[in-house]
């Protein structure tokens, strides 16, 4: 269940009783009216940025995700009933973070005639927000929406399918997932796990990120109290930074209160939405730690094998089609955002070519070291790797250099 601002799609109440798997062929074609969606649109957060509800009719979708839906969606008669739970990392009023998986649900239920019910649920209601990898895996919840980077000390290769520093960007990614063996090496890291992961949504580059000093050169990362997940905190440890992962509820607070002197978490809409700017005053770029960051629908393994291939194939074209609207969503919020953060006085910086540098030489060190103790992380790195380096002059000679004007 999630709240969203007026007129932004609304996932119906449920009690948390009906969280276990239920899969049933339905013998009917009729679904009972869904109540409450009144009452969830009516309770407002701020600085909520809504998707288009899947029948809206004031929206106009794009015509590609309007006929995939169109061409998966069959009578309800001919599917099976699929009530679950899914647990989320990110509270659903983050923009496109956090708000994706509720669009996800609501187009499911909707494309499906009712018969596919994922109930979202906010950090912490169901599991902790850091707690979902081991909740899908052990069945205790049947999915679950997540970022990969959080369970990097239990599958060292899942933090690679979250982010790389200096990596892909998003649609060089999106490219290696689904045309250059990224997914299959996906599947292939959760198997052992008992988790089947679907590629469910990817946004612009972070910010580097707020610290509540300037970084002028690299020894003033030394002993920084910083808060960075995954790969990119790694680096951050390897240049002498005191690093812990916190869930972004806990952050605005161990930023007041001095317990952290810095932490990166997101898009500056995001960052905005946590206030993060009324307790840091230098806000660094560009995220060279996260050039993409990428979400994911965990299905438990199990489950995910009871479902007929209909409901697994709309489950997964719905995500695919997630992926597209959170990256252009988060696309077209920045600008704005980081005008108003300029009126609030704060300072905003680039990292310098000299900090560029050290990350850098720190994150191959990181790299190699990784790729040594797990042949997991060689295995997915290397492809990566490879499939970057393969296409790097396409990017160069294709595209108009930025410093273009």
């Amino acid at each position: 269940m999630y709240s969203a601002a007026e007129g932004s799609c609304v996932s119906a109440p449920e009690s948390p009783s009906r969280i276990s798997a239920k899969v049933e062929v339905s013998q009917s074609h009729t679904s009972a009216p869904l109540a409450g969606q009144q009452a969830a649109a009516n309770r407002r957060k701020p600085q909520v940025y809504p998707y288009p509800c899947a029948d809206s009719r004031s929206e106009r979708r794009p015509l590609a995700l309007s006929a995939s839906l169109t061409l998966i969606a069959a009578p309800a008669s001919a599917q099976e009933n699929v009530r679950w739970g899914v647990p989320m990392a990110f509270g659903s009023n983050l923009t496109a973070l956090g708000d994706t998986m509720p669009w996800v649900s609501e187009t499911l239920k909707k494309i499906s005639g009712g018969t596919i019910n994922l109930q979202v649920f906010e950090p912490g209601k169901l599991v902790p927000a850091l707690a979902i990898f081991d909740a899908v895996s052990a069945g205790k919840a049947e999915a679950g929406y997540n970022w990969m980077g959080y369970e990097l000390g239990k599958v060292p290769a899942s933090a690679l399918f979250g982010a790389v520093p200096f990596g892909m960007e998003t649609p060089q990614f999106a490219a290696w997932m689904y045309f250059g063996g990224g997914d299959a090496l996906l599947k292939e890291v959760y198997k052992p796990h008992n988790v089947y992961p679907i590629f469910c949504g990817s946004i612009s580059p972070e910010a580097a990120g707020w610290f509540r000093k300037e970084i002028k050169t690299p020894a003033d990362l030394n002993g920084l109290k910083f808060r960075a997940a995954g790969y990119g905190g790694k680096v951050y440890q390897k240049l002498g930074a005191s690093v812990t992962v916190l869930p972004g509820g806990e952050l605005f607070q161990a930023l007041e209160k001095g317990v952290l002197d810095g932490t990166e978490f997101s898009l500056p809409t995001v960052d905005d939405q946590l206030g993060f700017y009324k307790v840091a005053e230098y806000y660094y770029m560009p995220g060279w730690h996260q050039p993409s960051t990428n979400q994911y629908l965990y299905v438990n393994l199990a489950a995910w094998n009871k479902l007929k291939p209909q409901t697994q194939a709309q489950i997964e074209t719905t995500c695919t089609a997630a992926v597209t609207i959170a990256l252009a969503k988060a696309e077209a919020l920045q600008g704005a955002v980081l005008a108003k953060f300029e009126k609030e006085g704060v300072k905003a910086r680039q990292f310098d070519k000299v900090m560029l540098a050290a990350f850098a030489k720190a994150t191959r060190e990181v790299m190699a070291e990784e790729s040594a103790n797990d042949a997991m992380v060689k295995k997915v790195y290397d492809s990566m790797t490879a499939f970057k380096e393969q296409n790097s002059k396409w990017h160069d000679y294709g595209y108009l250099p930025r410093d273009f004007k």
